[in-house]
């Protein structure tokens, strides 16, 4: 009789473990699932006219993992799991660790995002003995090597691979980093196309571009230099017949106009954001049904940190639409976003998002 109601007590143990990690409430549930393989839906086309919401992605430096929160008007954001972190970065990353999130949309209707790999607390969380993976004196800040590469139809259900750069790429040799990646559907090519900011001799940055396979767990392409213009976080969005890239430089963010989605772009030095202090990773989105563009950049040298953004029609003159919660852009249940990054939903994928993580979504 003891050895049953053990039993039983073990049982309901067990129980209370499965309801506690998948519940809503706890920090653990993320409400998304890694797959081996997606299913494919029916056809989808891009049309403006189908899209009614926004879509963010960002990182918080505490956990060293990644968020969503969405938003009907694209000036109020909510996030998707009430605070809670969706990416983990200690079960998506070698490092242990995600920053940098970036997220777009294929011609293929799925959503792509793209993470650096890299814990800077790493020493601090137990997961290496050294602050950094390796020398700081030798290869700087972070030194991180890898890209986590992630694809999804329904936001619920991804794919997920960590790709090593310097592995996959031998010929690249002794890279210090891989920062910042992001992914744009190259129509010429007809592939999509990462791109991200290799460093070299704990000095020199450039972006770098290669193409993925259909399945988004790989580059397939040894990287290649975009531009010879030194800088890092670039952001490139087709707008019209061209392609604008918003990048980074001495902490401020600069801006670079091509014909060529990977290359023709030149030096300017004027500082884009209206910020005094340090930014960083600028994200392009364009607000649905208008002709206006919202630039969003990182404001680490504030404190605390906060996005910033600017708008624009022309690229030429930008209104300063100021922080996070400190103007007509808001959040409703979180704060501090860093290096974030926004794409477009459709009513219908805004209702099932709403539904899923059982939101009470009123934005």
């Amino acid at each position: 009789m003891k050895r049953k109601n053990c039993l039983l007590v073990l049982i309901m143990m067990d129980l209370l473990c499965i309801s506690i990690g998948y519940s809503q409430n706890s920090p653990e549930y993320t409400g998304i699932e890694i797959v081996p393989k997606l299913e494919i839906p029916k056809k989808w086309e891009f049309n403006e006219n189908d899209l009614s919401g926004y879509l963010l992605v960002y990182f918080k430096d505490q956990n060293q993992s990644a968020y969503m929160a969405i938003s009907s008007d694209g000036y109020t954001f909510t996030d998707v799991n009430g605070g809670n972190p969706i990416f983990i970065g200690s079960q998506l990353a070698e490092q242990k660790g995600v920053r940098d999130p970036h997220i777009t949309r294929g011609p293929d209707g799925a959503f792509y995002l793209v993470m650096t790999d890299l814990h800077i607390f790493g020493k601090r969380a137990g997961f290496r003995d050294t602050e950094f993976e390796r020398p700081a004196e030798k290869y700087g800040w972070g030194n991180n090597r890898a890209i986590v590469l992630m694809k999804s139809y329904d936001l619920i259900h991804w794919t997920h691979s960590d790709v090593r750069v310097d592995k996959a790429f031998p010929e690249l040799g002794d890279i210090d980093c891989s920062w910042a990646p992001e992914t744009i559907y190259d129509p010429a090519a007809r592939k999509m196309m990462v791109y991200f900011t290799i460093r070299y001799d704990n000095k020199e940055c450039h972006l770098y571009y290669s193409y993925t396979n259909d399945n988004f767990t790989k580059l397939e392409t040894t990287p290649k230099r975009i531009t010879e213009i030194g800088g890092l976080d670039g952001d490139i969005t087709k707008v019209g017949n061209q392609f604008h890239l918003f990048y980074v430089s001495n902490a401020r963010v600069l801006h670079s106009v091509s014909s060529k989605i990977n290359e023709g772009y030149k030096t300017d030095t004027t500082r884009i954001d209206p910020e005094v202090v340090s930014t960083e990773a600028p994200n392009l989105f364009k607000r649905l049904g208008t002709d206006k563009y919202m630039l969003m950049y990182d404001v680490y040298g504030a404190r605390p940190s906060n996005m910033g953004f600017s708008e624009t029609t022309d690229f030429i003159t930008y209104t300063n639409l100021g922080h996070f919660n400190e103007g007509v852009m808001k959040t409703t249940n979180f704060k501090s976003p860093k290096h974030g990054a926004v794409t477009y939903l459709t009513k219908q994928e805004m209702e099932a998002i709403a539904k899923h993580w059982k939101m009470d979504f009123a934005h």
